[in-house]
């Protein structure tokens, strides 16, 4: 095929407008802005077994997707310790670790978050044990009450990312 001056412009001028008229239109969303989060709703938290090492206390919190479509939990879970009248013993959990990922959970799938504090009182005291968790899902106003002792020690008490 040959193409003269007076073919190869319109030619061009439709690549050209083609090519911007696909670079214009919006992909798929299939990040962040795609993402269902996990509503309160459709989550069950529950404490998995405590794991002690090198002087650190391990708690694993379990989040569920109990509802029948996938959803998405991204960050960090807010906790704190309550006693027995479900008073708030010392600050909340501090976030350990650095920019999280999101955690897509299929129903019936879980994420976990990993509560830790010291084995002890290494370097500090303890506070009194608690007998229940507060804990708010990532991105969640409202909290699961959750009867489980648990003590913070040595001014040490941080909560990982869902993953």
């Amino acid at each position: 095929m040959v193409m003269s001056a007076r073919t190869a412009i319109p030619a061009l001028l439709s690549l050209a407008v083609g090519a911007a008229l696909v670079a214009s239109v919006p992909a798929v969303a299939s990040g962040p802005a795609g993402e269902r989060t996990c509503a309160s709703g459709e989550l069950d938290v529950s404490v998995g077994e405590p794991d002690a090492g090198a002087g650190q206390l391990y708690l694993p919190l379990h989040f569920t997707n109990t509802g029948d479509r996938p959803c998405t939990l991204r960050g960090f879970p807010g906790v704190s310790v309550l006693d027995g009248a479900r008073r708030q013993i010392g600050e909340p959990a501090d976030r350990d670790g650095g920019a999280p990922g999101a955690v897509s959970l299929a129903p019936g799938r879980s994420a976990t978050a990993t509560l830790r504090t010291t084995n002890g009182p290494l370097g500090g005291a303890c506070l009194p044990e608690g007998a229940f968790l507060k804990v708010y899902p990532p991105a969640s106003t409202d909290a699961f009450l959750l009867k489980t002792p648990f003590k913070v020690c040595s001014d040490r008490f941080t909560v990982s990312a869902t993953g």
